[in-house]
């Protein structure tokens, strides 16, 4: 089978395309003729060793796929590795049997980074009806859905940031409220300004650097800022736990493997609750480009750039 593989850590470069052996489904595990598979910013970390989890060489990355089983069964699973390829192996607790009528991109676009928008909002943030929400990188892949989500919810006031005036447009067309530009100097003022003056409720941050710094600064008591991802690969300051009980804030982290433990399965209620949306109507994919596997440095590229919206995918069979 063609699939992408790496020998050395690194970036873009060290992605190369290779003809493998099959894989082979174990006990537990499904195999999947893959359709599409996701492309993540975190798979720019896989690349140079720097992701949460350390990884082992030789690897093929890439954590998500939609396709069929050998019986028919059309899913979308996330796995450990191996997605880019033309068949891969996933864990049968990570997968989800995907609705019809719910393209590859939307299954692609709820798994991880809708999985994410629903557990930062619910889970880390427990946003309640009314309270204002900042979601940073508005126009990528977890926050075209958390603003959506949002919104749904009943946030008071959606404050999207990003880049460019055509990514705050789109933040803008999903429902965010207001719209900042994330290369404002002082995001504290920005955001505040952003909301009438006042302090704001919830940040979901996937920045690092200033930009968290600031992001706490901008909190009203009991506000809650959620860290999921460093894009800037800035790291912010140590928090300071003194300032969190002088404010009443709250910084929590979140990596979505971990929610796959918690009780109550969790994961599984949420892409429930979020392919419902889907099929309803109220919640869309964005699509952010398809690549094939001769392409997938570049995309790569253009990820670690943060030139991208939406949702990337990958497409084995060119």
């Amino acid at each position: 089978m063609r699939a992408i593989q790496i020998t050395e850590f690194g970036g873009p470069e060290v992605l190369t395309e290779v003809e493998l052996p099959d894989p082979v489904a174990g006990p537990g595990e499904l195999l999947v003729e893959v359709d599409r598979a996701g492309l993540n910013y975190a798979d720019t970390h896989q690349a140079e060793n720097s992701y949460l989890a350390r990884m082992s060489l030789p690897m093929v990355p890439g954590g998500e796929v939609v396709g069929r089983t050998p019986e028919g069964r059309r899913v979308v699973a996330l796995a450990n590795s191996g997605g880019y390829a033309q068949k891969a192996v996933v864990p049968e607790a990570t997968a989800f049997d995907v609705p019809d009528g719910v393209d590859d991109l939307t299954a692609l676009s709820m798994v991880i980074q809708g999985a994410t928008a629903w557990v930062l909002l619910r889970r880390n943030t427990h946003l309640e009806p009314g309270e204002s929400v900042v979601v940073h990188a508005a126009a990528g892949g977890v926050g075209t859905i958390a603003v959506q989500l949002a919104k749904k919810w009943g946030a008071g006031r959606v404050i999207a940031t990003a880049s460019s005036a055509a990514k705050r447009e789109l933040a803008l067309d999903l429902g965010a409220d207001v719209a900042v530009d994330s290369t404002s100097a002082d995001m504290t003022a920005a955001l505040r300004e952003a909301n009438d003056g006042r302090p704001v409720d919830v940040v979901l941050d996937m920045t690092g650097g200033a930009v968290t710094d600031q992001s706490v600064a901008a909190l009203a008591p009991f506000g809650r800022l959620a860290f999921y991802g460093m894009a800037s690969r800035e790291q912010p300051s140590p928090v300071d736990l003194g300032a969190l009980m002088r404010h009443s804030t709250a910084v929590s982290g979140m990596w979505l493997p971990h929610a796959f433990k918690l009780p109550g399965r969790v994961v599984h209620r949420a892409m429930a609750e979020l392919f419902e949306l889907v099929v309803a109507g109220e919640l869309r994919a964005v699509a952010g480009g398809e690549y094939g596997l001769s392409e997938v440095r570049r995309a790569h590229e253009e990820l670690r750039s943060r030139r991208t919206t939406g949702k990337l995918v990958l497409d084995p069979s060119r």
